[in-house]
């Protein structure tokens, strides 16, 4: 008799008759929950800085040992970044989320106890393990969870981390600082806390790897070439700098610049400083949302352009003009960080780990390292010159122009 090839039988009809993948939109929950173990992991990670000067007296230290403390720490957070997301990228490691958590556990607990300069060194150094692991990872899964909706899904993120920042050093000044280094591990509560949500988080992304993996990669297709690539890479650092070095300027040293332009007293200040912090809050999040409706390199030159001349007036505005303009800085160039994260990771598809490590680790590093030379400066010519020479870094986002199209490719 004729074989005749039934359906089943047939590999190429069979795959034929498999149902597409379907994305399943924008899963709040998840990214929600992904923010909200962000807020948990920058509120430990504020901590740490906040309790300098405790430390510094309880163990006498110097200003030097200090600085290697918090050397120590950023190395760990920052550098380690990238190469634990290109591990990720070729390794899934979904658990490595609650396991990174845990280190930070670990080394809260030991800050909290610790006798002895070396133990406050190691301590520093878990911290920042535990910092390096989770924001790639921790950032794949907003993306995963962002339904095609990426720049909404990394600006949720984002503004998590920012919630955390601010409140750590209030709740250090809370409970810290009366009661002594021992309550530092009373942020070993948060810590567990941001376990058991990366848990849940994890067992979701474990049901549904197959599924969201496939539709990532029906999302995006590569196409920029290898210069075009590097290009790109290297206009993003760029924009990096100029950013976060004019955002550390205002979150280190706009309540100096107050006091002695304005001759404001401390506790009013830190209400103009409070303003602008509100002000970065709400342009993180307006910035994804934003560039998913018009492009990523729309936000990227409004937020840079658009933000230059309020920046340049600012030296040479009075008290009143001052705090307008310094809220529409923050509020126009922070929606800036979820559109150059996810331009980059649309330009290197397929390492979203790596791409998100570089950008978090750059974040870290470009603050701490524009912090320590913009005070140097100011040490030497003053606070003002430094707010008059910084006013010109938004310029840079004239290097906007040279980014390559990544507008995603439908397959």
């Amino acid at each position: 008799m004729e074989n005749i090839a039934t359906p089943a039988s047939n590999p190429a009809t069979h795959q034929r008759q498999l149902p597409p993948v379907q994305p399943e939109g924008f899963i709040f929950k998840v990214v929600g929950a992904a923010a909200f173990a962000h807020l948990l992991n920058d509120l430990i990670q504020a901590v740490l800085p906040s309790v300098y000067p405790m430390l510094k007296t309880s163990f006498a230290l110097s200003f030097a040992q200090i600085g290697w403390i918090s050397l120590v720490y950023q190395v760990t957070a920052s550098l380690l970044q990238p190469w634990i997301g290109l591990y990720t990228d070729k390794h899934h490691k979904p658990y490595l989320l609650p396991l990174g958590m845990g280190v930070t556990l670990l080394g809260v607990g030991m800050l909290a106890i610790a006798s002895s300069y070396t133990m406050l060194l190691i301590a520093s150094s878990l911290i920042g393990v535990g910092s390096s692991t989770f924001h790639p990872e921790a950032s794949r899964v907003a993306r995963l969870a962002s339904g095609g909706r990426f720049g909404t899904a990394q600006s949720t993120f984002q503004v998590g981390g920012n919630t955390g920042s601010a409140i750590g050093p209030l709740l250090a000044a809370l409970i810290v600082i009366p009661f002594g280094q021992v309550a530092i591990g009373w942020f070993m509560l948060a810590a567990l806390l941001a376990i058991w949500v990366l848990l849940k988080i994890t067992r979701w992304r474990v049901r549904h790897a197959h599924a969201h993996l496939m539709a990532a990669k029906q999302h995006v297709t590569a196409h920029l070439s290898r210069h075009q690539i590097i290009r790109a890479l290297v206009v993003i650092a760029i924009l990096m700098f100029a950013k976060f070095v004019y955002i550390a300027a205002f979150t280190n040293y706009f309540t100096f610049y107050l006091i002695e332009r304005f001759g404001l007293a401390v506790q009013q200040s830190q209400l103009y400083l409070f303003a602008f912090l509100a002000a970065v809050a709400l342009g993180t999040f307006a910035g994804g949302p934003v560039g998913d409706k018009i492009g990523r390199k729309a936000v990227i030159w409004t937020s840079f352009l658009g933000v230059a001349p309020f920046a340049l007036l600012l030296p040479y505005a009075n008290l009143f003009w001052t705090a307008a303009l310094s809220v529409v800085v923050g509020l126009v160039m922070s929606s800036a960080f979820a559109a150059l994260v996810v331009y980059a990771q649309e330009a290197v598809p397929g390492r979203v780990g790596m791409v998100s490590g570089v950008m978090f680790g750059l974040m870290f590093g470009i603050s701490g390292i524009g912090a320590a030379g913009l005070g140097m400066l100011a040490d030497s010519l003053g606070i003002v010159w430094v707010y008059g020479i910084c006013a010109y870094l938004p310029l840079l986002g004239i290097m906007t122009a040279l980014l390559p199209d990544t507008r995603p490719l439908k397959q």
